[in-house]
């Protein structure tokens, strides 16, 4: 699950935490990274977990309505939501269950939130349009829930408000792990059963000692790089560049002469996109002709052996 546009996004954030830390030492640092990658796939557990919460909490009603209609000797309530078949296979799942018991992670804490979140639901035509409908399958199950996330999940306001108090991280990784949660529903499979497969930390060590050697060559490098984008700055004032605009640009270049497989427009377009994010709105324009400038240099004099691709890579607003 965490895949290089989150490794890339934590770089940023840990190296420019590691020059306004004092003591600059690079093992703590590394391990910081680590745990904060780590974070980001507590989310996506969390995450999961909250459907299963809004599912409890629809059952806690249907009790109550069905109590009501034997007192009252009314139709029975429909149980088609509280029972949905996506979200008890997810109650049951294996893996969710495993990291709710070893990290003590509960939506109970928050049972005002969850309830209001239920209400929001049960309130919305997505549900009335299922409840109403004849059709009755686990496909239209499962497709109620991503249809909710999207709506109810994905942007919601209070949900942010928890998530930063839970966790310093969670805030900045959550657009990238709900594309991730979609994922999730949309692969699960009825016959799977408890044992479906949910998404792995790591999709492969590789990405994991991609962040390791990216991290390592963008510190123990750094004056080389600098020195780089000082040779390369003849066209901008060096001087007054953003401290974050630096090191976007000093951990792309790391990236440039650490892994020969990434293309430079690869890398430029991807450090661009992340001071859109992190740094002033002029910063994807001045990083992007000045990361392409050094790339153009450090081919010239031969020490990036890659090829520049043509077109130049373009800037987007």
């Amino acid at each position: 699950m965490i895949n290089r546009e989150i490794i890339r996004n934590k770089i940023v954030q840990l190296t420019y935490a590691y020059y306004q830390n004092g003591s600059k030492n690079i093992d703590s640092a590394e391990k910081e990274l680590f745990f904060s990658l780590s974070k980001a796939y507590d989310l996506y557990n969390y995450l999961l977990a909250l459907i299963v919460a809004v599912t409890k909490e629809a059952n806690k009603h249907l009790e109550v309505a069905q109590a009501k209609a034997r007192r009252e000797g009314t139709a029975m309530p429909s149980t088609k939501f509280a029972f949905n078949r996506f979200a008890l296979q997810l109650e049951e799942n294996d893996m969710l269950n495993d990291f709710l018991e070893v990290q003590k992670k509960s939506w109970n804490d928050y049972p005002e939130f969850v309830h209001n979140l239920y209400n929001q639901i049960t309130s919305s035509t997505i549900y009335q349009e299922y409840m109403d409908s004849q059709e009755d399958s686990y496909a239209t199950d499962r497709e109620l829930w991503r249809k909710i996330y999207r709506t109810f999940i994905q942007d919601n306001d209070d949900l942010d408000s928890i998530l930063e108090e839970q966790s310093l991280y969670w805030n900045d990784d959550k657009e990238i792990v709900d594309t991730f949660v979609l994922k999730t529903i949309k692969r699960f499979d009825e016959t799977n059963m408890s044992q479906q497969q949910l998404l792995p930390e790591y999709t492969s060590e590789e990405d994991k000692e991609f962040a390791r050697k990216l991290f390592r060559s963008t510190i123990m490098n750094a004056n080389e790089y600098q020195g780089y984008m000082s040779e390369a700055s003849q066209n901008w004032d060096f001087s007054r560049l953003a401290y974050m605009d630096v090191v976007i640009m000093q951990i792309a270049i790391a990236e440039m002469m650490t892994f020969p497989s990434i293309p430079i427009s690869v890398t430029i377009n991807e450090y661009v996109d992340i001071a859109k994010l992190y740094s002033t709105p002029r910063s994807g324009g001045y990083i992007n002709g000045m990361l392409d400038a050094i790339a153009r240099h450090l081919v010239s004099t031969r020490k990036l052996l890659k090829p520049i691709e043509d077109p130049r890579p373009r800037f987007k607003e």
